[in-house]
């Protein structure tokens, strides 16, 4: 059985956690300390109203961030007063799951794909070159759960670096970067595994990753490697 979509959001904040979380009314507030969208997001909790996101505007301000709400399926009213004040949407993401099980079949090769914590500095390089620099591995370092960092080699060179934390029997894959001379070389269909199987020993049922709907290639990915398509949500972001 599938996870249900609380569960999904559950593991996807564990596993990318904001640097703190305030409570505003029906409102969420996070602060991402530069770590992106998925940190820096307010969400709802029940029912917005305008004055509701107005305030919730004025705290972000304030805090140093610009207004930038996530909304999930199901949110039509939110999202209603989101375009209705000036929030323009910003890439829609898909929320992709599969079982484990259907993954650890086959392993990759001998000294290709590792799973390590603390990064390497190779790994750490890597992400920088994909623009996750330091903040967003700083959201790697707050994970407090299990967690591992993802490396591959191609071609007898550093190829890929990935991150793989696991929450409620779900182990959700971010920052899965791989170099551009070692694309379509099935690297990240490697690390995937490598995820799968790190995760299997952590005891965890299904592995998900958070994908935007313009990645055709990484999309591709997973639907080639056995991944549904579990729930959708966007972000809506102040356009001033």
């Amino acid at each position: 059985m599938m996870p249900d979509a609380d569960t999904l959001r559950a593991a996807a904040e564990a596993s990318w956690p904001p640097a703190a979380i305030h409570m505003l009314g029906p409102v969420t507030l996070r602060e991402g300390q530069g770590g992106g969208k998925r940190v820096s997001a307010a969400t709802a909790t029940g029912p917005v109203t305008a004055q509701d996101v107005a305030r919730a505007e004025q705290a972000m301000r304030a805090r140093g961030q610009a207004p930038l709400f996530q909304v999930l399926a199901g949110e039509g009213e939110l999202d209603a007063i989101l375009a209705a004040r000036g929030y323009g949407i910003v890439d829609p993401v898909n929320v992709l799951v599969a079982p484990v099980a259907g993954l650890v079949e086959t392993r990759p090769p001998r000294l290709t794909t590792f799973a390590v914590w603390e990064p390497l500095a190779i790994m750490q390089e890597i992400w920088a070159e994909g623009g996750i620099g330091p903040a967003r591995q700083a959201v790697m370092e707050r994970v407090r759960g299990p967690k591992a960092g993802l490396f591959a080699r191609h071609a007898d060179k550093p190829a890929g670096a990935g991150f793989v934390a696991v929450h409620d029997g779900v182990a959700m894959v971010h920052a899965l970067q791989v170099r551009a001379h070692h694309r379509r070389a099935g690297v990240g269909r490697l690390m995937m595994v490598q995820a799968a199987l790190w995760a299997a020993d952590q005891g965890a049922a299904h592995i998900a990753a958070l994908c935007t709907r313009d990645n055709a290639a990484a999309n591709g990915l997973f639907a080639a490697m056995g991944f549904c398509v579990a729930g959708t949500y966007h972000y809506r972001a102040k356009e001033e």
